[in-house]
């Protein structure tokens, strides 16, 4: 494969390249925080035991309240990282449109000296020509024209189209981050209000979190049936059937698998114990909960389905993001033995976060099949310019061909030696008698030559 050949693609393969490794280095940074979470909830931990014999009571309501502090925190601290990548996207976005814009510039430039070219030329064959070819000429020429233009103005509306859509994407951006912030208020508070209501139902629980997920999927801007699929029934190489809970699409026909899992009962227990001994044994429960959870989907192979072009891990989503953060503080090597299973643990925060980024990937994909679109038409156009010089260069030859062949004949008839008109008249000189004369310009072109 040359190089030319790889060209068109190459904006396409590295603007993937780059989203992905974006996308990984965010997840994996999420989890660096979340570890240092843990060590800093530890310290507080041992605060708020000392504190314990002074006032039980008082000592609960402060321990919920660092713990929304540390909530907070975090998700400014992840908000801060979005605006960060949004802004390099935006000064990515704006490169591209520069580049983009001297590119139709030039394309534009060059449509204009071809089309001045094709006038000049045009212009000079029509002027050498007859009276009686140039309106024959126009006609062809308006007739070849024709649908020249129509392809012309079809390709200036795509690229005043591809300018429209740049604009509002880059609109959309400037309003992510508001409505990114908005979106973890209300499902924090929607979080520690539904706990309470769907304890110890584990049915209940499975369906409430495929509910978040499917809200976290909707303000991804990712659309279903397009970008993602819910529910979809596959079967393994051995029959059996399976249903993951959502299925991702990524450019270049590959797939990730997102599955819900929600562990509250043992989380709650945690929560409310009024005592050390049953809230670390009921953190142990939530942390086993949790691992079986990684060791049943694991067990699944859902990269082994088929029909589906999965990666080599699966998004494993819990729910409720404060028993998601329990669970690693209790037991940090809990993230290693999903990753050993081929499991991706993401709470609703970095979910979210991820999906945005395969959101962007997608534009980019698209804004590249749009690129590419528009320098396949510009290359039938050119295509189809070549073609009609080629046919203008034809039609002057047909023209001069004809030009001699009119000449040749009017020497005959008229300006010639011996011509016909000259002898003709000779017979009405004689006493021939004519209904009508012969036209009288060609009588008088003719000359006094006799017929040999």
């Amino acid at each position: 494969m040359s190089i030319d050949t790889l060209l068109p693609v190459l904006p396409y393969i590295i603007a993937t390249c780059i989203a992905i490794v974006c996308a990984l280095i965010a997840i994996r940074k999420s989890q660096q925080a979340l570890l240092s979470m843990q060590t800093l909830s530890h310290e507080v931990e041992l605060l708020e035991q000392q504190l314990d014999n002074v006032n039980y009571s008082h000592n609960q309501l402060q321990q919920e309240h660092d713990g929304n502090k540390l909530k907070l925190e975090s998700q400014n601290n992840q908000l801060i990282k979005v605006m960060s990548r949004l802004r390099e996207s935006d000064i990515r976005l704006q490169t591209e449109r520069q580049a983009s814009a001297d590119k139709l510039a030039l394309q534009a430039q060059s449509e204009q000296r071809l089309q001045q070219q094709f006038e000049n030329l045009a212009n000079k064959i029509f002027d050498s020509k007859t009276d009686n070819f140039q309106q024959l000429n126009k006609s062809s020429v308006e007739l070849l024209l024709s649908p020249l233009k129509t392809q012309l103005e079809g390709f200036k509306q795509q690229v005043q189209d591809v300018y429209s859509n740049e604009a509002k994407e880059r609109h959309s951006l400037q309003s992510e981050v508001a409505r990114l912030q908005q979106v973890y208020q209300l499902m924090s508070s929607e979080t520690a209000n539904l706990t309470k209501a769907l304890k110890g139902d584990n049915k209940q629980q499975g369906n409430w979190g495929e509910v978040i997920l499917a809200r976290i999927l909707s303000e991804s801007g990712l659309r279903e049936g397009h970008e993602y699929d819910v529910q979809v029934s596959l079967n393994n190489e051995h029959g059996k059937r399976f249903q993951p809970d959502v299925i991702v699409h990524l450019p270049q026909d590959k797939d990730v698998v997102v599955d819900s899992k929600v562990s509250l009962t043992a989380y709650e227990r945690f929560f409310n114990a009024d005592d050390d001994i049953t809230r670390k044994q009921a953190l142990q429960e939530h942390v086993s909960s949790v691992r079986s959870h990684i060791r049943e989907l694991g067990r699944k192979d859902y990269h082994l389905l088929q029909g589906l072009k999965t990666l080599d891990y699966v998004l494993m989503f819990v729910a409720v993001e404060p028993a998601f953060l329990a669970a690693l503080e209790a037991d940090p090597s809990l993230m290693k033995f999903a990753l050993d299973n081929n499991i991706m643990l993401v709470s609703p925060t970095n979910l979210l976060i991820a999906l945005r980024t395969i959101d962007n990937l997608w534009r980019y994909e698209r804004q590249n099949q749009n690129a590419q679109l528009i320098a396949e038409r510009a290359g039938k156009i050119y295509e189809k310019l070549r073609l009609f010089s080629h046919d203008m260069q034809d039609m002057g030859v047909a023209l001069d061909k004809a030009q001699d062949s009119y000449d040749s004949a009017m020497k005959r008839l008229a300006t010639g030696k011996g011509n016909l008109i000259k002898q003709a008249q000779q017979f009405v000189e004689l006493g021939v008698e004519v209904k009508k004369p012969l036209p009288a310009e060609l009588v008088e072109k003719s000359s006094v030559n006799l017929l040999e």
